[in-house]
């Protein structure tokens, strides 16, 4: 709710006393929140956003969440891969999708035998004259 009122003061010009009357909320509230220190989950979450930046970039810009999540805890950090996911969809960071080069030679159809029907393969069966299997 404080980025809200934040947000309004810079992006639409509305007072503070204002945008806190309208939202129920007490203007010494606000202001203890706006000039608090950072907690240490914050601290922690913004180390770990710059490490995923980090290896991110090292990489190119082609490693998707599960593979920098490996690459984080073998670096000790103790997170989860959907925390990874989340913080990399904040940040904006999207692996890039490395194609693999086919072989220059094209195959004749798909490369596999053909298959057969079932009547070459198997052995004829005794059929009565009304076509029934004996």
């Amino acid at each position: 709710m404080a980025g809200v009122i934040s947000d309004n003061r810079t992006e639409h010009g509305i007072p503070h006393t204002v945008s806190c009357r309208a939202l129920s909320a007490s203007e010494s509230w606000f202001y203890k929140w706006r000039d608090r220190r950072p907690t240490g989950r914050e601290l922690r979450r913004q180390r770990l956003a710059d490490e995923i930046q980090e290896i991110f970039t090292e990489s190119g810009g082609t490693y998707g969440s599960p593979k920098i999540f490996i690459l984080l805890i073998r670096r000790a950090w103790r997170v989860s891969v959907n925390t990874v996911a989340k913080l990399m969809a904040e940040l904006g960071l999207v692996a890039r999708v490395v194609r693999r080069r086919g072989g220059l030679a094209r195959r004749r159809g798909t490369g596999r035998p053909q298959r057969t029907s079932p009547s070459e393969t198997s052995p004829p069966r005794n059929l009565t004259s009304s076509g029934r299997v004996k």
